[in-house]
């Protein structure tokens, strides 16, 4: 590490910007790393493959046409692309050294980072604004959610997202990073970069917190006032659905938690960073993806049935053609 420090320190008078970060990853130890690469390797296979299946079952079935199922499907997008801007980068850096990133692609990751996280963020809250609609407000849910409304939630989630990250971007940028440039961490993490720049990082910390702190609370606060009110409401009706209600909800709650948490907990506090900082941003990018499709979707009757469906249609579209190519093979 230190080897990398002397060699831009030395080049500080000819560069007035490093040209890369060096990244320490998730640990030193040899061992670790290749149990690492194993592991991560399994993880985002599952991540790709489980949401990629969801969004090919929404969009296969006519009856999962609606904003409850299409909201989920977008979830999922949102859980590939926040699973992918990171993450094959930490499992080829597992087995290689030195781990770094240019300047450029660190600069990209950060804006990826909270493009698709502020993007998931809003989403959760309209997917939660939803499931209030259908519990509280039933015979006007149909007025309320229709197609529109969807789609402006879908696109409004996107779009907040790109105008969260611009404004994170902004202020990043252009800071001058001219020495330091070892990130303790396998990604660009933005509290980590901003006190590389060779100035006083107090304004932009206070910025960053402002915006990204703020953000995470007010949304998981409102996620939170949501699932109350729709479990007060599921009270008054019968035991029965109050019971899956609640055993429905609270999966939902934990995965939010699970989601929110750890950005909280970097994101609200940028002044001082943790060990465990590693170990939270693991479970937001890594762990949650995998979460989702299992509490969201893949404990639902009705995703499982469109499943079903289309593992009948695939394996019926190909056994005809299995057995005329083996009629033809015993011909001949």
């Amino acid at each position: 590490m230190n080897v990398f420090l002397c060699r831009y320190f030395m080049n500080q008078e000819n560069n007035s910007r490093v040209a890369e970060f060096v990244l320490l990853g998730l640990s030193s130890s040899w061992e670790l790393q290749y149990f690492f690469f194993m592991l991560f390797n399994f993880l985002y296979i599952i991540i790709v493959l489980g949401n990629l299946l969801i969004v090919l079952t929404v969009i296969s079935e006519p009856a999962l046409h609606t904003p409850m199922y299409i909201m989920l499907s977008n979830l999922s997008i949102l859980d590939v692309f926040l699973a992918t801007y990171a993450t094959p980068k930490m499992i080829h850096d597992f087995l290689h050294e030195p781990k770094t990133i240019s300047f450029e692609g660190c600069m990209a990751q950060i804006f990826l980072l909270h493009v698709f996280a502020g993007g998931e963020m809003v989403l959760l809250v309209a997917m939660a604004y939803d499931r209030y609609v259908a519990i509280c407000k039933p015979l006007h849910y149909a007025t309320i959610m229709n197609v529109c409304k969807c789609t402006g939630l879908v696109v409004g989630s996107w779009v907040i997202g790109v105008m969260h990250s611009l404004s994170q971007l902004a202020f990043t940028v252009n800071l001058p990073f001219c020495g330091p440039n070892v990130v303790n961490s396998y990604y660009c993490d933005l509290t980590l970069v901003i006190k590389l720049a060779c100035t006083d990082t107090y304004v932009p910390e206070v910025l960053m917190l402002l915006d990204s702190g703020l953000m995470g609370v007010a949304s998981f606060l409102l996620l939170l006032v949501s699932y109350t009110v729709i479990l007060v409401t599921v009270q008054r009706h019968s035991s029965t659905d109050m019971a899956k209600a609640r055993s429905t909800l609270t999966a939902h709650i934990i995965v939010v938690t699970l989601f929110f948490g750890p950005c909280i907990f970097i994101y609200a506090w940028p002044f001082s960073s943790f060990p465990v900082d590693k170990v939270l941003s693991v479970f937001s990018i890594v762990f949650t993806p995998i979460l989702n499709p299992i509490i969201y979707t893949l404990r639902n009757k009705e995703v499982k049935l469109a499943m079903h469906k289309l593992k009948t249609r695939y394996v019926c579209s190909r056994l005809p053609s299995q057995l005329s190519h083996l009629r033809l093979d015993v011909l001949s």
